[in-house]
C-alpha cells in the first residue's frame, strides 16, 4: 500500500482546521466522505484528537493511500477506511455527528452531490454538521480566471464535472432538511460551506 501526496491537500489543511474548529461538536464520530489520500484525515484527527475520525472513498486506490497514512500516523482516534459511494442508496454508516467532504462536489457527478445530502440527513442528528469545502459559482459574483480555467479543465475531462452553482446545492439541501448557516471566504478562491440538520 502507497501512500499518495496531494499538494492541495497540504495546502488547505491548515485553513480547514481553522475553519471547522469552532463548528466540530465537542466529540463523536466525522465521517469523512471522499477523503481522498488520506492527509486531512491525519491532521485533522491529530488536531482534534478528542473526535473519532472515519475517512471513506470509493476509490480503492484512495482507501489504500488512507490506510498507509493511517498506520504512519499512529492515531487511536483515526479509523480504518470505508468504501463508501456517496451516491449509492445504501452507506455502510449509520450515524455521525459530523460529516466533512472536502473536493469533492465538482469533480463527481451531481448524482454524488444528491447522494451526499440524502446520507446526511439519514446520518446526522438535529443540528449535526454536514461541512463541504471547495470551489463554487455564486450569483452576482464573477468567477476568478483560475476558477474558470479549473471548471473549464473539469468539463473537458468530463461532461458532467464543474464548479456547482452554490444557490443550486442550498436548493438541494434544503430539501432534505438541511441548512447552510455558515459561508467562509478560503484560500485561492475556495469557500467553507456549513450546513446544519434541522
Amino acid at each position: 500500500m502507497s501512500a499518495r501526496t496531494s499538494p492541495a491537500a497540504l495546502r488547505n489543511r491548515e485553513p480547514i482546521a481553522a475553519a471547522l474548529a469552532p463548528a466540530l461538536p465537542a466529540k463523536g464520530r466525522v465521517l469523512m466522505v471522499a477523503e481522498g489520500s488520506g492527509e486531512h484525515a491525519v491532521y485533522l484527527a491529530r488536531r482534534f484528537p478528542a473526535l473519532t475520525w472515519l475517512p471513506s472513498d470509493p476509490d480503492e486506490g484512495a482507501r489504500d493511500s488512507i490506510a498507509a497514512h493511517r498506520r504512519n500516523a499512529d492515531l487511536p482516534n483515526l479509523k480504518a477506511p470505508v468504501a463508501l459511494d456517496a451516491s449509492a442508496p445504501h452507506w455502510p454508516v449509520q450515524h455521525a455527528e459530523a460529516i466533512t467532504c472536502i473536493n469533492m462536489i465538482h469533480i463527481s457527478l451531481w448524482a454524488a452531490t444528491e447522494g451526499l445530502m440524502v446520507g446526511a440527513a439519514r446520518c446526522l442528528p438535529p443540528g449535526g454538521l454536514l461541512y463541504l469545502y471547495g470551489p463554487y459559482r455564486e450569483a452576482g459574483k464573477t468567477l476568478a480566471a483560475s476558477n474558470a480555467a479549473f471548471d473549464a479543465d473539469l468539463r473537458a475531462r468530463n461532461s458532467e464535472w464543474g464548479l456547482r452553482d452554490l444557490s443550486a446545492v442550498e436548493h438541494l439541501a434544503g430539501q432534505h432538511g438541511l441548512r447552510l448557516t455558515q459561508r467562509i471566504d478560503m484560500p485561492a478562491n475556495n469557500l467553507s460551506l456549513f450546513f446544519r440538520r434541522a
